[in-house]
């Protein structure tokens, strides 16, 4: 038996520990076929290990995405989304590799969006757009029924009301990374921007659970961590957000969000 991190450096599969963990912490891994697996787990010498291209997506923003679509069994066949803060589209490419109909890829940025979304038919990038600012008449025949966020520098609080507005109240999907450094506040916020305290990130999520009940008529209706990256420095969260949907009661949010956060943390200390 042998550690799956070791081994996928043993045999040439990636170049170090760090880089096996960020795969299978992102789901590119799998052990006869079982994708669900951690960086420390053992592995018979005989199993059959496959990791995926590491240029499945334009950025690693599409391994975030395709973590939460998985983790809580979101369809996104045949739907029109919105993508705000696109950057490179990573989310984007995500989308549509899933089977998104059509994606509007949105920025405040300019240029950045990968060329291959950029052409691509089933995208229209909105560049130099603060999603704030956006009016609800997007060009589009079909309703937009789902929208990834990940902004930076930004709290989702300023950005989450607007997407309320310009998607359709009839299926309502949010898909939120949640970053703490930029939702804690500043005395939480140590040097290089890290923001390490546990209670810190649960208090943090419970602030904007509420936030999003109390102001957007939303629900919480899962929760998990993003997948590691030890050089951002920072953990983050996905949070899926409904309206008239099933959510979670107030007691099982608390305790999902406290067996999230122990489990990111112990993710990133391994």
């Amino acid at each position: 038996m042998q550690r799956i991190d070791t081994f996928l450096v043993e045999h040439d599969l990636v170049e170090s520990r760090e880089q096996a963990k960020r795969l299978i912490l992102a789901g590119a891994v799998t052990v006869n076929g079982n994708s669900r697996i951690k960086p420390g787990q053992r592995i018979p010498s005989d199993a059959k290990v496959v990791v995926q291209q590491q240029q499945k997506y334009v950025s690693r923003g599409g391994f975030k995405l395709e973590k939460a679509l998985r983790a809580f069994d979101i369809n996104v066949q045949n739907r029109v989304a919105l993508d705000v803060g696109a950057s490179t589209g990573g989310f984007t490419d995500c989308l549509l590799q899933h089977g998104a109909k059509f994606v509007y890829a949105i920025d405040v940025g300019y240029g950045q969006l990968a060329w291959k979304l950029r052409t691509h038919p089933q995208v229209q990038p909105i560049e130099k757009t603060n999603i704030r600012h956006l009016t609800p008449a997007l060009d589009t025949e079909d309703c937009v029924s789902i929208a990834v966020i990940d902004v930076s520098f930004i709290s989702l609080r300023t950005v989450l009301p607007n997407n309320r507005q310009l998607i359709t109240d009839n299926y309502i999907d949010i898909i939120a990374l949640l970053k703490p450094q930029f939702e804690a506040g500043k005395a939480h916020v140590k040097k290089g921007g890290i923001v390490s305290d546990k209670q810190v990130h649960i208090q943090t999520i419970d602030n904007l659970s509420t936030f999003v009940t109390e102001k957007l008529g939303a629900t919480v209706r899962g929760l998990t961590h993003s997948p590691v990256h030890k050089d951002i420095g920072n953990i983050e969260y996905l949070l899926w957000l409904t309206v008239d949907g099933e959510h979670m009661d107030s007691c099982q949010l608390q305790q999902t969000t406290v067996e999230v956060v122990e489990t990111a943390h112990e993710s990133f200390e391994e």
